[in-house]
């Protein structure tokens, strides 16, 4: 690969920029709609938080094996073999919902073996563009990175709302066709450096993800930013419950439905690419508690309200706001991984961000069945509050973090 000119993006992050948008576009789609026929065939919102356990235990049983490999492997291979399955489940899910079922274990399973392929894709696909932008371009990658993500929250769900009008199933076979486009991009990406490290078999995989949680726990800023991130969205995660908010509280069909789940993007990508333009460089660590604190603040104000505009907004709003907390720690973690270590660190930081969204999911669908839609919605958003106070109290060298790269480190050797 030839050297890009000082200040441009290379060519193999800008694909994989790309396969980010795509892969992000077909699985966002997909968890909605798979969401919204659980709920159409059980009416329960236990069952939403379910969905979420489903792809969260497969990343937390498989986090130690995927941070090792990811490591040792090169990581286009890693990246492009997990979606080859996760293109497979989707078709399975196309066919299984064209039967018009009425069981929802399937559905259940399928989306569990897609958290499979998450646990592997997932720190392949995240440490690649860190691998491969030159320093001068970092933040701006980081920042289009995030980008990528949220035009494909944006995207995918509308898409896939208006392609269940047309018939149920077409989201799914939608998100298929759209991780073959993902393949395709990825052979477009360089082989990217990475570590020569020995293999010695399932043992090391343990070892490897423990010296990665004890690189965390010894920084207290990557312990403090993740562990934010995973209590402030475990009690705040109510995107999870859209499909019954849509139903319940907001009287609306799966168009409307694929809009609010699009709401979601519309902040975060508008957060985004301003920061892609202005990247955040002062009161990093004060920015990031500042940040969390609205998104549970506007969770408050989602769970009370019954107008469809007013939510719409307050998604757009907490999505926005969780932006900010996403790009502050998509930047710190990198920046305070070691290159030799950095597959397994973001392994382990994955448990905590499946910790966050998708135990999020469970808790938000087991209070709601417990205190109620609005209870359970509003009693998170509290809870996040209140996560955001403590941090600040026994976080400080986080909360007092002023620049990125106040956090950088020097490359030790291989363990």
């Amino acid at each position: 690969m030839t050297n890009p000119a000082p200040g441009r993006v290379p060519a193999g992050v800008v694909a994989l920029l790309a396969s980010n948008f795509f892969s992000t576009f077909a699985y966002v789609g997909l968890l909605t709609f798979a969401g919204d026929e659980i709920f159409a065939i059980t009416g329960r919102e236990l069952d939403l938080g379910l969905l979420g356990l489903a792809t969260f235990a497969p990343i937390f049983v498989l986090a130690p094996f995927a941070g090792s490999i990811v490591d040792r492997v090169d990581r286009r291979f890693v990246y492009a073999a997990a979606v080859v399955v996760e293109a497979a489940l989707a078709l399975g899910l196309f066919f299984y919902i064209r039967s018009e079922p009425t069981a929802v274990g399937p559905i259940f399973a399928l989306v569990s073996g897609y958290g499979v392929c998450r646990a592997f894709a997932a720190p392949a696909a995240r440490a690649m563009p860190i691998d491969l932008a030159p320093p001068d371009v970092l933040e701006r990658v980081i920042a289009l990175k995030a980008l990528s993500f949220q035009a494909g929250v944006i995207v995918g769900p509308v898409v896939a709302g208006f392609a269940s009008v047309v018939a149920p199933e077409l989201p799914f076979l939608i998100s298929a066709g759209l991780l073959v486009v993902v393949l395709l991009l990825i052979l477009l990406v360089p082989k990217p450096p990475i570590a020569q490290l020995d293999s010695s078999g399932g043992l090391q995989a343990f070892r490897d993800a423990a010296e990665g949680a004890r690189y965390i726990r010894r920084n207290p800023v990557l312990a403090g930013a993740i562990s934010l991130d995973l209590f402030a969205v475990l009690l705040g995660g109510a995107v999870a419950l859209l499909p019954a908010i849509a139903s319940e509280r907001l009287g609306v069909g799966d168009v409307g439905l694929g809009w609010l789940r699009a709401a979601d993007g519309i902040g975060a990508a508008t957060v985004s690419a301003c920061l892609a333009v202005r990247p955040l460089r002062r009161n990093v660590g004060k920015v990031l508690l500042m940040a969390v604190a609205l998104f549970g603040a506007v969770t408050i104000g989602l769970g009370l309200t019954t107008n469809y505009a007013v939510a719409f907004l307050a998604i757009m709003v907490l999505s926005g706001a969780d932006a900010i907390s996403v790009f502050v720690r998509m930047s710190l973690v990198p920046l305070a991984a070691p290159e030799a270590m950095r597959g397994r660190i973001i392994a382990v930081e994955n448990v905590f961000i499946g910790g966050s969204n998708e135990l999020g999911a469970l808790e938000s669908g087991v209070t709601a069945q417990l205190f109620g839609l609005v209870g359970s919605i509003v009693l998170g958003g509290v809870g996040t509050l209140v996560v955001v106070a403590l941090w600040w109290k026994f976080f400080p060298a986080l909360r007092d973090v002023d620049r990125f790269e106040d956090v950088r480190v020097a490359d030790p050797p291989v363990p």
